[in-house]
């Protein structure tokens, strides 16, 4: 709050944003406690009070913050940005509150726990062990990416971009292309929330089939659906995702950032299975080293590449998280994972639904067809032949998986089968 001007002006390098900056303190309070009490309730294994929450606030913030600009406009670019943040507080108040008084109702409750607690210095270091080098690691990695959106402007003005230029672009690819290739981001995280007590559970009470079960089920979840949508919307997402911007600049790094916004997704799962299992250390390691991957991407190829730059480092870096994650899930874990029926087959089904889609689309467009009625017929041709390229590779979809089986219908490698004799 002291330092607001300063910061605004000499860091973010817009003194626009030194109003906001105080408005934004309650903001990150509030999200603490809010965070805090959510994992409360994931700790019991409940996740229907924390998505609901989560659900409410989404709504309250868009409506907070859309009524307060409709009732003080017009306001200049300052007190725009203050009242952005002012409705965001808002939405921070009711998921805090409501999840406080949820907490406090589940706590005057029974709870059906049976067992010996542990003892309170036990529980303490145990705590302390996992939630000091976690907690810096995520700060650290907290501040690289601040650090690293903070730059990327200022170095593109050493790409030749002028002052405005470079806000303008940073704009396009931070405030327009990313939430779109990040909708699918909503199904990884409730994803991922759902998985986390059972593959704790699993871990804890020796369940190895079952927790590798989980593990297959989450990323081929993942596989058969953040692929084939990152597949629709590299062809469209430029020009659906133009009308609302009204910039034609959207779809300029689709492609490229699409490649690293798949891995994020696939990270992102594998971080929650790191935590079930009891890897959290080797998963703040990564995430650590990751990012500093992305920032150095950025401080030496900004100036040669512009935002390439940034697509090359978030691909490059999301790759090496996937892999380093995997590594410690299978050497670590003792996971056992078949990634052809799991990854591979939806990968390759996803490259010829896009190709296919690509062609379509463009075809549809240059017959003369509307953009709606080419993408909504490109996009049931593409949703066709992707499903029949999975069948044609043995993987089903719509089988549901049996208890006492794998979730993917492709028959056991020569490898497990060996260890299962």
């Amino acid at each position: 709050m002291l330092l607001a001007r300063p910061l605004a002006t000499q860091v973010l390098g817009d003194g626009r944003t030194a109003l906001a900056l105080p408005c934004l303190l309650p903001c990150l309070l509030l999200t603490g406690v809010e965070n805090l009490t959510k994992n409360y309730f994931y700790g019991f294994g409940e996740t229907r009070i924390p998505a609901a929450v989560e659900l409410a606030e989404q709504v309250i913030r868009a409506a907070a913050v859309l009524g307060l600009l409709w009732l003080l406009m017009p306001l200049d670019g300052a007190h725009t940005v203050a009242v952005i943040v002012l409705g965001m507080g808002v939405s921070e108040v009711f998921s805090s509150l409501t999840l406080t008084l949820a907490r406090i109702a589940r706590q005057r409750r029974p709870d059906g726990q049976t067992g010996q607690a542990a003892e309170a210095g036990v529980a303490r270091r145990s705590l302390l062990q996992i939630a000091l080098p976690v907690g810096f690691t995520a700060l650290l990695g907290n501040l690289m990416g601040s650090v690293n959106a903070i730059l990327v402007p200022q170095l593109l003005v050493l790409a030749r971009y002028t002052a405005s230029g470079a806000m303008e672009a940073f704009g396009v690819v931070f405030g327009m292309t990313l939430p779109l290739l990040n909708l699918p981001f909503a199904f990884v995280n409730a994803l991922s929330l759902s998985i986390l007590p059972r593959l704790t559970e699993c871990c804890t009470l020796g369940r190895r089939a079952e927790l590798n079960r989980y593990i297959e089920t989450a990323l081929g979840s993942v596989s058969l659906l953040v692929l084939p949508l990152m597949a629709l919307l590299v062809p469209l997402g430029g020009d659906i995702g133009a009308l609302p911007f009204h910039d034609s600049r959207v779809g300029a790094l689709l492609l490229p950032l699409s490649i690293g916004a798949a891995l994020s997704a696939y990270e992102a799962v594998l971080g929650t299975v790191l935590n079930g299992i009891g890897r959290q250390k080797q998963g703040a390691a990564i995430s650590l080293f990751c990012g500093g991957i992305q920032l150095g991407c950025t401080l030496l190829l900004t100036g040669r590449l512009g935002f390439y730059a940034y697509a090359l480092g978030t691909a490059v870096s999301s790759l090496l998280g996937f892999w380093l994650r995997i590594r410690v899930v299978v050497r670590q874990g003792g996971a056992e994972i078949r990634w052809f029926p799991v990854v591979a087959a939806p990968a390759l089904s996803a490259l010829l639904m896009g190709s296919a889609v690509s062609l379509l689309y463009r075809g549809l467009r240059d017959g003369g067809t509307g953009l709606w009625g080419a993408s909504a017929l490109a996009a049931l041709a593409g949703c066709a032949l992707y499903l029949a390229a999975l069948l044609a590779q043995g993987v089903n979809p719509f089988q549901p998986p049996r208890e006492d089986s794998h979730p993917f219908t492709v028959p056991h490698s020569s490898r497990q089968r060996k260890r299962s004799s």
